[in-house]
């Protein structure tokens, strides 16, 4: 599938922590430190391109110029599956503020529908990576954007783990300037909306519910 703001990250450490997610017999504990890890990992090319800015630094020995992050990074994971992420990225990047999009499914129109939302106040000022470990059908994304862009976000970055062929095109093709940072994009989404061969429901395997 190409697509230029499709980043398919296939490091080998990433894959293979990503084959340990996979296994139904990894229990739920496992599963969270995992799945932090690749989160972490993903952070490297996620933010690449972050601005920076020059700064006066006293060392021991003299004042020298260097560079450190030109402004604030917000991390947003989607409620709830979307926290195991987010942990992951915040341990790399402790300085980073923490955002929530909830969401649900409406079992009748099957659209998304948002249930809470807390973010800094000035959260536009800088990049966001919008975090999810599954990107199947792009309902959930897409609305998380649109919240997002209502705030004037303009630099959103949609981080997940496993996407689907049919999630990646509606995303991109609603969300055409947000660039998609996945480890897998698998075959396709099943009847009722799964991610095949995919890992099952991140969430419940987050939060050992299943």
């Amino acid at each position: 599938m190409a697509n230029s703001g499709v980043h398919v990250l296939d490091h080998p450490l990433i894959q293979h922590k990503l084959t340990r997610l996979r296994d139904a017999d990894t229990p739920p504990d496992v599963f969270r430190a995992v799945l932090a890890q690749i989160a972490g990992l993903m952070v490297f090319e996620i933010s690449q391109d972050l601005p920076l800015c020059d700064v006066q630094v006293q060392t021991p020995l003299e004042i020298t110029t260097s560079r450190r992050l030109g402004g604030p990074v917000t991390v947003v994971p989607i409620l709830r599956a979307g926290i195991g992420m987010s942990d992951g990225i915040t341990r790399l990047m402790p300085e980073a503020r923490t955002g929530h999009i909830g969401l649900y499914r409406n079992e009748d129109t099957l659209q998304p529908v948002e249930y809470y939302c807390k973010l800094p106040d000035d959260i536009a000022d800088g990049p966001v990576f919008l975090v999810d470990p599954m990107l199947a059908t792009g309902g959930s994304a897409i609305a998380a954007i649109e919240a997002l862009q209502q705030r004037g976000c303009s630099d959103v970055r949609f981080v997940c783990l496993v996407a689907s062929p049919e999630g990646v095109v509606a995303l991109t093709e609603a969300c055409a300037d947000v660039p998609v940072y996945t480890a897998a994009i698998d075959r396709q989404l099943n009847e009722v909306g799964y991610i095949l061969p995919g890992l099952g429901d991140a969430g419940d395997r987050v939060f050992g519910t299943r």
